[in-house]
C-alpha cells in the first residue's frame, strides 16, 4: 500500500496489538463489462461472469484502438469477503484507491454510498453490513459514462473505466484517526518557518471515538529521523472525547536536514499514537512522511527551495500504459521514474487528474517538484452540482496528499474553452479554496489562450500551454511570446505548463527544419519532434523569469478519438513511446541539456534504410572533452562547434551498409555509440 495511506505499527508493544489492520482485497472478483440489475444482491448468480483482480480496467484495449466508441457505460464486480472475528468491535472501512468514473458501493445489500470522480482515493464505512468470521458479498457498480456534473467532461485522453487502482478493508478501533476526511490521511503536517537553525512543524490530527460512550484520548506525536531517531514529541493533554476533535500540536526540531529537491530529498517519519488516556493503551496509529522545505517563486528569478534557486526541468505525464490502460502496478510506476531520473527530470506535473498515492511517494523519496491538480479540463457545467464536484475533488485532491514535501503547487484547472463569468467564478472559488485549504502552497492555472486572460489572474502563478512549431506556427518558438507578456506584467509568475510536438519512431526526414507536418497527418517525423525541441529549449534555459517549463509529454498515451500519427488512437507526444521501450531522440536531447552523466547518441538512428547518400550525421553528448566520428571505420572531419550539445558532420554514405559511429573522451575514457544505415544501391 502507499506510503501516505499506509500505517506502520506504534512504537510500543500494546499498539502492535491494537493498532489498526488493514487487509489486501485485490483478488478474487467477477467483473462483467455490463449494468446487470439485481447484481448488489447477496445471492445474485454471477458464476458466469469473468474471474479477475484488481486492478483491473475495462478498456485496455478498445481505450488505445483508435476507433473513438470505447466502451463508456457500467460494469459491475463482486467478491466474497470473510473478515476475522477478531475484528468484531472495530470500525470497519472499504477503501478504493481510484474507480473511475461513478462508484456505488454495496455490502450485503446494503448500499454503503456513491462516490463521483475518477481519481481519488474514497472509504466507506462498513460496518454495519460487514459481518466478521462470516462471509460477506462486496459489489460495485462503476460507470465511466459522461457526466454532466462530474469533471472532467472532456479532455485529450481515454478515460478508462473499472476498478484501476488496489482496493482493502481498514479496521480501526472505535477511538482511532478519522477515516471519512476526504479520503485524507486524517493526520496534517505543516512545517513553520523552516531554517537551517531550526523548524517547527503544525500538526493537526482528526480523532474520532465512534463507541457511543465518552472515553479519555490523547494524543503522541512522535518525530524520527532517517535513521529511526527521534529527534521530536510531544503528547497532547488528555480530553474527554464523545465525537470527533481536532487536536492541535507543536513540534520543533532543531538543526532540521532540509528536503532539497533532488540534490538532497531528505525525509524523516512522524507518527501519531492515539492514545486511550484512561489505561494507556494505543488505539490507533497513523505514519507519514515529512520534509523540512519552503518554497516560494519570484517573477523575475523563478522558483526557489529552502531560498536557494532550481530551474524546474519539468515533465507532464499521463498514468495509462499499453494494453492495461490504467490497471498498472507501482513496479511499473518505479521505471517511470527510473526513465525521468535518467533524463534529468526533477519537476513533474501530474496532468490532468491525482495520480497513484505511490507517484507522489515516489516524488517525495526521489527529489521531484510536484504540480498535482485536479480534473478541470475543457469546460463545464453551469450548476450548483459540478461545482460541488469539483469543490469535492480539490479538497480529495489536498487532504490526500498534504503531507507530500515534493507538491509546491496545486492545480485548479486546464484549458478551459471559455472565459466568461462562469468559468472565472469557478476558478477564482477553487483558487479561494487552495489558499483556506493549504495556504503554504501556491495555486497555478494552466492556460492555453492568451497571455493576459481573466482565467490566468485567480491562481497565484500562470502558466501556459504554447505548442509554437506544432498546433502554433506563428513564431519560431515560445521566447518572443514569453518576453512580450513578461515585459507587459512584469509582476506575473510565469511558466510554460506544456510545449512539445508529435514524433514517430517509424517517421523520418532529412531535413527537419523546412516543413512541419500537416496537423492533424499521419506522418510525424521523429527528426520534427527532435527540433522542435531542441528550440524550444535553447528559448526557455535563457529566461530565468520562467519559474517553470514542462514538457508534453514524458511518456505516449492512449486519446482513443485522436485519428494522426502513425497509430490511431494514440497521442505520440511522448519522449519515450506507449510501451516505455524506445527513448526517442528528443529524450536524449533534454538528457544531453539536464544532467551531467557523460554519453554520446547518435539520432535518427531508426532510420536505416536510407535512399540519399549526402547527409548530416547529428549527435548530442555531454561530459566529454572531444567528440570523433567514423565513417566505415575511416575518420570524419571535425564536427562543428558544439555550445549546446549538438555535434554535425555532413558525410557521403555509400551503397550498402554504413557502419557509422560516434566516440566521446573524457580523461581517457570513450564512451561510443553506433548505428548501421543501409543506402539502397
Amino acid at each position: 500500500m502507499a506510503l501516505s495511506l499506509a500505517f506502520t505499527p506504534a512504537v510500543s508493544s500494546a499498539a502492535k496489538d491494537a493498532g489498526r489492520v488493514q487487509t489486501d482485497l485485490d483478488a478474487g472478483w467477477r467483473f462483467v463489462r455490463a449494468d446487470v440489475p439485481g447484481a448488489e444482491k447477496p445471492g445474485f448468480a454471477d458464476g458466469s461472469w469473468e474471474r479477475t483482480s484488481v486492478p483491473h480496467t475495462w478498456n485496455a484495449l478498445d481505450g488505445q484502438d483508435g476507433g473513438g466508441n470505447y466502451y463508456r457505460g457500467a460494469g459491475w464486480y463482486r467478491k466474497h469477503v470473510t473478515p476475522p472475528r477478531t475484528a468484531q468491535g472495530k470500525r470497519l472501512w472499504l477503501q478504493f484507491d481510484g474507480v473511475n468514473t461513478v462508484a456505488d458501493v454495496w455490502v450485503n445489500g446494503v448500499h454503503l454510498g456513491q462516490h463521483r470522480g475518477g481519481y481519488a482515493t474514497f472509504r466507506f464505512d462498513a460496518t454495519d453490513a460487514l459481518k466478521p468470521g462470516r462471509d460477506n458479498v462486496i459489489a460495485v457498480r462503476v460507470d465511466n459514462s459522461a457526466q454532466a456534473d462530474v469533471a472532467p467532461l472532456s479532455a485529450d485522453y481515454t478515460f478508462f473505466g473499472g476498478i484501476y487502482r488496489d482496493v482493502s478493508l481498514v479496521a480501526v478501533d472505535p477511538l482511532a484517526v478519522r477515516m471519512d476526511d476526504f479520503g485524507g490521511s486524517g493526520f496534517y503536517l505543516t512545517p513553520r518557518e523552516v531554517t537551517a537553525e531550526a523548524a517547527n512543524v503544525d500538526v493537526v490530527t482528526k480523532v474520532r471515538n465512534s463507541s457511543g460512550a465518552g472515553r479519555e484520548a490523547s494524543v503522541r506525536t512522535t518525530v524520527a529521523d532517517a535513521r529511526g531517531h527521534v529527534v521530536a514529541q510531544a503528547t497532547s493533554e488528555p480530553q474527554q472525547l464523545t465525537g470527533d476533535a481536532d487536536i492541535k500540536q507543536q513540534l520543533g526540531i532543531a538543526k532540521p536536514h532540509l528536503w532539497q529537491g533532488k540534490a538532497d530529498p531528505y525525509l524523516y517519519h512522524a507518527t501519531v499514537d492515539v492514545l486511550d488516556a484512561r489505561t494507556g493503551r494505543v488505539t490507533d496509529t497513523v505514519s507519514q512522511p515529512l520534509g523540512l522545505r519552503e518554497s516560494t517563486v519570484d517573477s523575475d528569478e523563478g522558483f526557489f527551495l529552502n531560498g536557494q534557486h532550481v530551474a524546474l526541468h519539468g515533465v507532464n505525464a499521463h498514468q495509462d500504459r499499453l494494453d492495461e490502460g490504467w490497471a498498472v502496478a507501482d513496479r511499473q510506476r518505479d521505471q517511470d521514474f527510473d526513465l525521468m531520473d535518467e533524463m534529468g527530470v526533477n519537476a513533474l506535473r501530474t496532468a490532468h487528474y491525482q495520480q497513484s498515492q505511490h507517484v507522489y511517494d515516489l516524488a517525495d523519496q526521489r527529489g521531484y517538484v510536484v504540480w498535482a491538480e485536479i480534473p478541470l479540463v475543457n469546460g463545464i457545467t453551469d450548476s450548483a452540482a459540478f461545482r460541488a464536484n469539483a469543490t469535492r475533488q480539490m479538497s480529495e485532491l489536498i487532504r490526500q496528499n498534504y503531507n507530500h514535501p515534493s507538491i509546491a503547487f496545486w492545480g485548479i484547472g486546464n484549458e478551459q474553452a471559455k472565459n466568461d463569468d462562469v468559468t472565472n467564478g469557478i476558478l477564482q472559488s477553487l483558487a479561494d479554496q487552495v489558499k483556506a485549504e493549504d495556504p503554504a502552497r501556491l495555486s497555478v492555472y494552466a492556460n492555453h489562450k492568451g497571455g493576459q486572460d481573466a482565467v490566468s489572474g485567480h491562481a497565484d502563478l500562470a502558466a501556459y500551454n504554447k505548442y509554437y512549431g506544432w498546433y502554433d506556427l506563428s513564431a519560431p518558438g515560445p521566447g518572443p511570446w514569453t518576453d512580450q507578456l513578461h515585459a507587459a506584467d512584469p509582476a506575473r509568475k510565469i511558466a510554460i505548463s506544456e510545449y512539445g510536438a508529435g514524433g514517430s519512431i517509424y517517421d523520418h526526414v532529412e531535413n527537419s527544419t523546412v516543413k512541419p507536418p500537416v496537423i492533424p497527418s499521419r506522418v510525424h517525423p521523429e527528426e520534427y519532434e527532435t527540433f522542435v525541441h531542441e528550440n524550444s529549449w535553447k528559448q526557455i534555459e535563457t529566461r530565468p523569469y520562467l519559474w517553470g517549463t514542462f514538457v508534453w509529454n514524458m511518456f505516449d498515451f492512449a486519446s482513443d478519438g485522436r485519428t494522426e500519427g502513425d497509430t490511431l488512437g494514440r497521442n505520440d507526444k511522448g519522449l519515450v513511446t506507449y510501451d516505455r521501450q524506445v527513448r526517442k531522440d528528443a529524450f536524449y536531447w533534454y538528457k544531453a541539456n539536464w544532467t551531467t552523466t557523460p554519453f554520446v547518441y547518435l539520432t535518427s538512428r531508426r532510420w536505416t534504410d536510407r535512399t540519399t547518400a549526402a547527409t548530416t550525421v547529428k549527435a548530442y553528448g555531454n561530459g566529454v572533452d572531444t567528440v570523433s566520428l567514423t565513417l566505415n571505420g575511416k575518420p570524419v572531419g571535425t564536427p562543428a562547434a558544439s555550445p549546446d550539445h549538438i555535434y554535425t558532420w555532413p558525410v557521403t554514405l555509400e551503397p550498402g551498409k554504413n557502419v557509422v559511429k560516434v566516440t566521446g573522451v573524457r580523461k581517457g575514457h570513450s564512451y561510443t555509440d553506433t548505428v548501421t544505415w543501409t543506402l539502397a544501391q
